[in-house]
């Protein structure tokens, strides 16, 4: 390209491209903030959307529960559930026949994986922190008394999934459950 159309070109892509940038910025569709009102219902058959009213928990408020967000660990598929553990409390050492994967959402996590249930053995794992389950290695989690918070886990994985609770030498002590 010649230095006089190199001239031309230039001044002219530039002042296209301010053009389009002032357009954006008078366009009343963009820059919508939180204090516009929202807009309309998605379209469910687009965008599902389940109130935290309408999710299902199992288990008892101040100890332990599990709720289902997606899927369902018992059948094959993908699942996904919020996993709460006030503090205090505390599941056995297990293992699952399926990898699971956790995101700690908010509080702190207490795992070990030891055989022996001592809760001397947990350590800590914060909210942020991303860990797997893996397949058929044994530990156990919940939260230290002290805590000021319970924690609250996503796990994700595919089902069906079995939890086998073990001794102390890792050997299974009873019929598969699911979790």
């Amino acid at each position: 390209m010649n230095s006089s159309i190199k001239r031309a070109f230039v001044p002219a892509v530039a002042a296209l491209l301010m053009s389009l940038f002032a357009a954006a910025q008078t366009d009343p569709k963009v820059g919508a903030t939180s204090n516009d009102p929202p807009g309309p219902v998605p379209d469910p058959r687009h965008i599902p959307i389940v109130l935290p009213r309408d999710i299902q928990c199992r288990g008892r408020e101040g100890v332990a529960q599990t709720c289902a967000l997606f899927g369902d660990p018992n059948k094959a598929g993908l699942y996904g559930l919020i996993v709460k553990w006030w503090p205090g409390h505390f599941s056995k050492p297990h293992f699952h026949d399926q990898d699971r994967f956790a995101y700690v959402l908010s509080g702190t996590w207490w795992v070990s994986t030891s055989n022996v249930y001592d809760e001397r053995t947990t350590y800590p794992v914060h909210a942020g922190t991303v860990s797997t389950d893996v397949k058929n290695t044994v530990h156990w989690d919940g939260v230290r008394t002290g805590e000021k918070e319970p924690v609250v886990l996503e796990l994700v994985g595919m089902g069906p999934v079995r939890t086998i609770q073990v001794d102390e030498d890792g050997k299974p002590v009873s019929e598969p459950s699911s979790r």
